[in-house]
């Protein structure tokens, strides 16, 4: 399949991107996902936005304080909280279970939405700027869950909301570094 300038192939449901930088493959159905979102009202074609989204990936790949949670887990959280939103990450990474997906005030995919909407935050995945972009709808809120490594001196980049409150902590491998 061919749009625009990026060319890609699936087989046996692995899709091949030939970007720049070169081939992707990811999941045939995370391409599907991404080959309709990424075109619509986006101002970079869609072999650039899926470049910048795999520059952004592989950035976050080096940080080494970076999750990205099992799509179990992310599940799991929007079954129970009836999350239909997911804050972080990249559009390569995010799984497809979200109505609506972005970073901040960022768009990935969705509808743009009046009312706040119960969601699931990955606070590592969101760069500095973004995430005081939605601490005003934190604040005023209940209907989210954040995501974030566990509280302690030695992290110092958890978000700065006295309402939130530690609900479980999960042991095992509920995240993975790199390897998506």
């Amino acid at each position: 399949m061919t749009i625009g300038p990026t060319q890609a192939v699936t087989t046996q449901g692995i899709a091949t991107i030939h970007l720049p930088s070169g081939p992707l493959s990811i999941d045939g159905a995370q391409w599907h996902l991404l080959k309709h979102t990424l075109t619509n009202e986006r101002p970079n074609p869609l072999g650039s936005g899926l470049q910048n989204e795999l520059t952004r990936q592989l950035r976050l790949d080096k940080d080494r304080k970076h999750r990205s949670f099992s799509w179990k887990i992310l599940r799991t959280l929007k079954s129970v909280f009836h999350a239909t939103k997911y804050q972080g990450d990249t559009s390569i990474t995010i799984p497809p279970l979200f109505q609506n997906a972005g970073r901040g005030t960022e768009r990935i995919w969705g509808e743009v939405t009046a009312n706040p909407q119960p969601m699931v935050i990955n606070w590592p995945g969101l760069n500095d700027k973004e995430k005081t972009e939605p601490i005003p709808t934190l604040s005023t809120t209940d209907n989210w869950i954040l995501l974030t490594h566990p509280l302690g001196a030695k992290n110092k980049f958890q978000p700065p909301l006295g309402e939130s409150q530690r609900i479980a902590r999960a042991e095992g491998k509920c995240s993975q570094h790199k390897g998506w």
